[in-house]
């Protein structure tokens, strides 16, 4: 099976790709039309795919900021005299001025548009409901997002017809995006029925209607090959009192789930791949979690059992650039059977974060990655791979070589300044695909009405949704996953096959083909994800405030990031005046730079996270480094100060891929445990001994670097070093 895997593998390296089968048009058939439509035009040879897109997050306009305001929490920047900037007032709770928005639409115009094969706007075009004097209505929260769906219609406008768009936009609800923020009922419902309208631009005709009782969609981006999926996650949201989780199917969360289970066979069917992407990200740790449990089970089933489709997630709303690897261990098929309670008792996930919140959050997440198990690296050498085992006389295991038991969901920063506003492109393999046929070149598109390869799922919203045959094989897919901790307990015993499930509103999808290569979130293949590039604006440069000293103005002592609350709760609840909160302008008049957006960081080039692409595998191991400390293990050779030395090639970490990661996991659990058995042992070890005396008393105090550089990247860069050392 390993040795069909490889070959089907190497076709695709190849950029052979399977005719789409089941619905929609053949892409010959597509080829052809297109060049008849070339001829008779007579217009210049199309472009092909770029192999970019652009993910935006979190806009949150307010038409009542004011530039010199004051960033306290009863001004808001709404009123009163203080440090707020002509384009925004970064790493305070304000919201986006009008001028951080058409400057950012402006940038892209000259920049990006002509670059970028569509767009994933992940949601919250309103503002925060913060300022009593400036309560929010329905006009203005379905005002700027009207505001902003024309902005993307208007600056994409397809030039060559004079009509349309030239690249498709994909949008979904944000918390801030209805009222009152976070609760949305089922629908149908006016919020549902008017934003149809609104984003008529963007939501395939044949879908209009059925996305008025949902407010999820899909656009085939790539047609034939590549779907972007709007997940409407506000029915996922915890929050959402509107609504209870995605067991009972009454609730929209089990509709769209089901539609999501549906859409992806059909995908599959089809040889297409998929992108999911939505406003509220899956995040989840051992304490905090954003999605009702229900709906986060099922979501990561459905993402491992259609491993061979989706590609990846892309999500906003938490403001922090991170990314979360999901572990398909968690997944409990008893408890979605309703056969066992709720394991571990999560609390609500604050979704507007602090700077220590998010750190108490990204720790968190760290001491989850301190426990990944790493795969067997395809492509690595025998040493990376097997050093592992050294002394123990095994070979290494290949049970998942291509880290198939994770899953990976991308959180996008904002744009309004919490800290930076920030822009992110991501990059994805195009070979095999330089005469696909472009979304504006399809019949239908040009005019924004319906998608011809859309039509054959026009009737989706009549399928039955139990459709699927739940009759599978599931000898090599989820339950495999399952049995791997059942083994340990009954002493290497195979355990017994575990028995369908029995709720018949559960329906398990099947997993991929036993013959077919990794996905493309797996191994590089055309469109899997290759790489990003983030652009910031440095507001503090572009405003060029010249504002009070920190002598004259005294800030109240709370605005100090060394003098947080000792509740962090009450810190939680604290409003956020930002680094210049307290002070005040000595100019008139604000006498900003010339506003533009610069690279932050690539991934392409970045010599610490050492992301060669943007497949699972790469970032399990990029979360391992970023972890490997947070339990007590032992760090070999680190860098004292990332701020000062982030290009330094040498990773602190990199020695311990030799090492064996079993009997590094059992020196954690010793430590941990405080086993004097195993201690006894080791004084008995010179070279334990000496490693154990010698290089911890030489990196004492020292830092994990990739966690550092992680931390920084995470906040846009606006930590300084001392910041920094007090969060590492």
């Amino acid at each position: 099976m390993a040795l069909q895997r490889i070959l089907c593998l190497g076709l695709l390296y190849h950029g052979v790709i399977a005719a789409p089968s089941g619905s929609g048009p053949t892409a010959p058939a597509a080829e052809r039309t297109l060049k008849q439509q070339q001829q008779q035009s007579n217009t210049a040879p199309r472009k092909g795919l770029h192999g970019r897109f652009l993910h935006i997050t979190d806009i949150h306009p307010d038409e009542f900021y004011k530039a010199h305001s004051s960033t306290d929490e009863e001004d808001g920047c709404h009123k009163g005299v203080g440090p707020a900037g002509p384009y925004g007032a970064e790493t305070t709770d304000c919201d986006a001025p009008y001028s951080l928005v058409n400057a950012t639409f402006d940038w892209i115009t000259a920049n990006l548009k002509d670059k970028i094969d569509f767009v994933v706007w992940t949601g919250d075009t309103a503002r925060h409901d913060r300022d009593d004097d400036f309560p929010r209505t329905q006009d203005q929260v379905l005002g700027t997002n009207t505001w902003i769906a024309d902005k993307f219609a208007d600056m994409l406008k397809n030039e060559e017809t004079g009509h349309g768009m030239s690249i498709p936009v994909v949008p979904t609800f944000g918390n801030n995006d209805i009222l009152p923020h976070n609760i949305l009922l089922p629908g149908p419902n006016k919020w549902l029925q008017t934003y149809t309208h609104i984003w008529r631009h963007f939501i395939p005709e044949v879908q209009r209607h059925s996305f008025e009782f949902g407010g999820w969609f899909h656009v085939e981006v790539i047609p034939n090959r590549l779907a972007v999926f709007s997940l409407n996650t506000l029915y996922f949201f915890d929050r959402n009192a509107g609504v209870d989780g995605c067991e009972n199917p009454s609730e929209p969360g089990f509709k769209q789930l089901e539609w999501l289970r549906v859409q992806l066979e059909f995908m599959r069917e089809r040889g297409m791949k998929a992108i999911l992407m939505g406003h509220v990200p899956p995040a989840r740790t051992d304490s905090k979690k954003l999605w009702d449990e229900t709906c986060w089970q099922k979501y990561t089933l459905w993402l491992h059992q259609y491993r061979d489709v989706v590609i990846s997630g892309m999500y906003g709303h938490m403001n922090i650039d991170h990314f979360l690897v999901h572990d398909t261990n968690d997944v409990d098929i008893a408890f979605l059977e309703g056969l066992s309670p709720e394991y571990g008792i999560r609390e609500y996930l604050d979704d507007e974060l602090t700077i220590q919140a998010g750190t108490d959050y990204l720790m968190e997440l760290r001491d989850d990655w301190s426990k990944l198990k790493l795969p067997t690296m395809p492509g690595k050498s025998k040493e990376v791979n097997q050093g592992r085992e050294k002394g123990r006389g095994r070979k290494p295991k290949r049970r998942d070589p291509w880290g198939e038991r994770y899953v990976v969901s991308l959180v996008g920063p904002s744009i309004v300044p919490t800290y930076f506003p920030t822009l992110r492109v991501v990059e994805y393999n195009i070979s095999g695909l330089e005469n696909t046929p472009l979304w504006r070149d399809m019949p239908g598109n040009a005019k924004n009405s319906s998608h011809s390869y859309d039509a054959p799922s026009a009737p989706q919203k009549h399928l039955d949704l139990r459709s699927v045959s739940t009759d599978i094989d599931m000898s090599d897919s989820f339950e495999g996953v399952e049995t791997n901790k059942k083994k340990k307990k009954k002493g290497g015993k195979r355990p017994k096959k575990e028995k369908k499930p029995q709720d018949p509103n559960l329906i398990m999808p099947p997993p991929p083909a036993k013959t077919s290569p990794p996905g493309p979130a797996y191994s590089q293949q055309p469109l899997s994800l290759t790489g990003y590039t983030q652009y910031f604006a440095n507001l503090t440069h572009i405003n060029n405030l010249n504002l009070t000293d920190l002598n004259s103005v005294e800030p109240p002592a709370t605005n100090s990031l060394f003098s947080l609350l000792q509740s962090s709760k009450s810190w939680l609840m604290k409003w956020r005046k930002g680094k210049h909160g307290g002070k005040k302008p000595l100019t008139p008049k604000p006498d900003p730079r010339e506003f533009a957006f610069e690279v932050e960081y690539s991934t392409f080039d970045d010599t610490i996270y050492k992301l060669g692409d943007l497949t699972v595998n790469s970032f399990v191991e990029l979360a391992y480094r970023i972890g490997q400390s947070a339990k007590g293990k032992e760090v070999v050779a680190v860098v004292e100060d990332e701020v000062e030395d982030k290009e330094e090639e040498h990773d602190c970490y990199d020695s311990d891929f030799e090492s064996d990661s079993d009997s590094d996991d059992e020196e954690v659990e010793s430590q941990a445990k405080g086993d004097k058995k195993k201690g006894e042992k080791k004084k008995g070890d010179k070279k334990k001994e000496g490693r154990k005396g010698g290089r911890k008393k030489k990196g004492k105090g020292k830092k994990n670097k990739t966690w550092l550089h992680f931390l920084r990247h995470a906040f846009v860069g606006t930590l300084d070093k001392e910041e920094l050392k007090r969060y590492s």
